[in-house]
C-alpha cells in the first residue's frame, strides 16, 4: 500500500480524533507545513524493507485430512530439512502456528489470517535448521492465543491424546498433543500467560518457559512485548535442554533481549539434585478449583525430591495469588493495544517488524464477528481500561509486577527452586458444540491460577509430568532464578530418572 498525502478532509477527521479545534483555514495551513513530513514518508515508501534472508529451500506443505490428523493438532505438514549435520540431526520439530515459516501458510488459530503466507523465518526456525533439525509442520493453536483450553481454534478443537474429548490445554494446544502422541520429537510453543506450561500439564509433556528474552521472539506473532515468551516442548528432559541450547541466545532483531547468553543446558542433566533447596509454595495449592488428587500428586513428587537428596520445605509467597490479578490489566490492555489496535507491532519497539503479518492482522476490525468470545472478553476489558482510565491500571501493574518479582526473588535467595502444581486440575472435558458462552470462557481461563505470574516476572518456569489422575497427566511446575534454567533441568532430570511418571 503506497503512501498518500492527506487532504484537508483527512486532516479534519484526524483533528476530531485528537480533539483539536481547528478551522479549515488552519488545516489548509498545516497541510502546507506537512510537505517535508509527507516527502519523508514517500522516501521510506520507496525503500526496500530490511528483512532476514531465508536460508533453506522448502515447499509449501499441505493441510492434512482427518485421517492423518487424529487429534486435530496439525495445521500444515511440511518436510523442511536444515543443515546436513548438527545437534538436532534426525529430530522432527513442529512449530506453534503463530511462528513464521517462510512460504508456509500461517493462521495463528484464527480464520482472519487464513491464506496468509509469511515471507521470513523466525529466528528460532533458522537456528533449528542450522542445527540440522527438520521442520515437519505447523501445529494449530488457540484463536489469537487467547485461551488456556483447546476449544477456541478456528480450525476446530484439539483433543488430548490421553483421553479423547478432553482438553489438550492452550494456547500451544497442537504442540502438546503432537509431542504427547509421539508424532513429533520436539515443538516450539509460545507462552504469555502459561501457554507452554498449561498444555504440557494437561498432556504430560515437558514445557519450558525460559527467562524473558533468553529465546528470541523475532518472527513470532506478538501479544504483548513484556510477556512474550517462546520455548521448547518435548517428551523428555534431555530433548528439552538440547532444544533450548539451540534456540537461546542473543539476536540483533529482538528488542526484548538484555544480552542473555545460552548455556550448555544438557550438562546440567548430569548433576545430582542432592543438596538442592526446593521450596513448596503454599499459595500454589490454595485455589478454589484445586483438585485434591492433583495437590497430593505434586506433594508426593516433592517428597520424591527429598528422597533424591534435595532439601525440601514449605514456603509462603503471600503475593502469589495477587499476581494473577496483576496479569489481567497487563494482558487485557496490553494485548488490546499491541496485538489488536496496533495489529501486532506497537510503538516504542526496536525488534523485527513483520509488515505483511501486520497488514493481514489488520483485517480483524472489519471481521469482528469471527473473533472468539475469549478475545472479545479481552478486548472489552482492555478497551474499557484504556478508554475510561487511560491505561492507569496497566501502569500501576507495571509497578506492582516488580514487587511480585522481588517477592519470588526473596524466596529464591533461600531456595534454588520453587515448586507448585502447574494447573490446579487435570484436563477438563472439551465444551460441547453448543456450549454456553459462560462455559466456553470458563474452560478457557479456569486453569490460570499459577502460571501467568511468571510471565509478568520473567522467571524461568517448567512444567513436568509427575503422575496420573483419572487417566490424565498431572503437571508439576519448577520455577528458578532468572537465567537459572540449568538448575531447573538438573532437578527435572533427576525426577525423570527416579521412575515412570505414568505409574506415580
Amino acid at each position: 500500500m503506497a503512501f498518500q498525502a492527506p487532504t484537508v478532509s483527512d486532516l479534519r477527521q484526524v483533528a476530531a480524533q485528537l480533539n483539536l479545534k481547528l478551522t479549515d483555514g488552519d488545516l489548509s495551513e498545516f497541510l502546507t507545513l506537512m510537505g517535508d513530513a509527507c516527502r519523508a514518508y514517500e522516501t521510506i515508501d520507496a525503500m526496500p524493507d530490511f528483512l532476514p534472508a531465508v536460508k533453506y529451500p522448502r515447499e509449501a506443505g499441505y493441510r492434512p485430512k482427518a485421517i492423518e490428523n487424529k487429534y486435530g493438532a496439525w495445521y500444515v505438514k511440511t518436510n523442511i530439512k536444515g543443515a546436513a549435520a548438527g545437534p538436532l540431526s534426525g529430530r522432527r520439530v513442529v512449530l506453534k502456528d503463530n511462528i513464521c515459516l517462510a512460504g508456509v501458510a500461517m493462521a495463528g488459530g484464527t480464520s482472519i489470517l487464513e491464506g496468509f503466507v509469511p515471507s521470513v523465518d523466525a529466528t528460532v526456525v533458522t537456528r533449528i535448521l542450522d542445527a540440522g533439525g527438520e521442520i515437519v509442520g505447523k501445529a494449530v493453536c488457540e484463536n489469537f492465543s487467547t485461551s488456556g483450553g483447546s476449544h477456541t481454534c478456528a480450525q476446530g478443537p484439539i483433543h488430548n491424546p490421553h483421553k479423547h474429548g478432553y482438553s489438550a490445554g492452550g494456547s500451544s494446544s497442537g504442540c502438546a498433543a503432537l509431542v504427547a502422541a509421539g508424532e513429533v520429537d520436539m515443538a516450539i510453543g509460545g507462552d504469555q500467560g502459561g501457554s507452554i506450561r498449561l498444555p504440557s500439564s494437561f498432556c504430560g509433556t515437558y514445557g519450558m518457559k525460559p527467562t524473558h528474552g533468553l529465546v528470541p521472539y523475532s518472527g513470532i506473532m506478538s501479544m504483548e512485548t513484556t510477556i512474550d515468551h517462546t520455548g521448547p516442548m518435548t517428551a523428555n528432559v534431555s530433548d528439552n535442554a538440547l532444544l533450548l541450547e539451540v534456540i537461546a541466545g542473543p539476536d540483533w532483531m529482538d528488542g526484548r533481549q538484555k544480552g542473555a547468553k545460552a548455556e550448555p543446558y544438557t550438562e546440567a542433566l548430569k548433576v545430582s539434585v542432592s543438596g538442592c533447596r526446593i521450596g513448596i509454595v503454599r499459595e500454589g495449592f490454595d485455589h478454589p478449583n484445586s483438585e485434591r488428587e492433583v495437590a497430593a500428586k505434586v506433594r508426593a513428587a516433592a517428597e520424591r525430591f527429598r528422597k533424591l537428596g534435595a532439601n525440601v520445605d514449605d514456603v509462603s509467597v503471600p503475593l502469589h495469588p495477587a499476581g494473577a490479578a496483576m496479569f489481567t490489566p497487563i494482558a487485557a490492555e496490553g494485548c488490546t493495544r499491541q496485538m489488536m489496535l496496533d495489529n501486532g507491532f506497537g510503538q516504542n519497539q526496536q525488534g523485527l517488524a513483520l509488515l505483511d503479518l501486520r497488514d493481514a492482522n489488520a483485517a480483524w476490525q472489519a471481521r469482528t464477528g469471527e473473533l472468539p468470545d475469549t478475545l472479545k472478553l479481552f478486548l472489552l476489558v482492555g478497551q474499557y481500561g484504556l478508554g475510561r482510565y487511560k491505561g492507569r491500571y496497566y501502569a500501576k501493574c507495571a509497578n506492582l509486577r516488580r514487587q511480585l518479582r522481588f517477592a519470588y526473588d526473596e524466596a529464591l535467595v533461600r531456595y534454588d527452586l520453587l515448586l507448585m502444581p502447574t494447573t490446579p486440575m487435570v484436563a477438563t472435558p472439551l465444551p460441547a458444540a453448543k456450549a454456553s458462552r459462560a462455559e466456553i470462557i470458563q474452560r478457557a481461563l479456569e486453569m490460570l491460577g499459577n502460571t501467568p505470574q511468571f510471565d509478568l516476572t520473567g522467571h524461568p518456569a517448567m512444567s513436568l509430568p509427575c503422575g496420573m489422575s483419572r487417566d490424565l497427566p498431572v503437571g508439576m511446575m519448577l520455577v528458578g532464578r532468572h537465567y537459572a534454567e540449568s538448575m531447573i533441568y538438573r532437578a527435572a532430570a533427576a525426577f525423570e530418572s527416579s521412575g515412570d511418571w505414568r505409574k506415580m
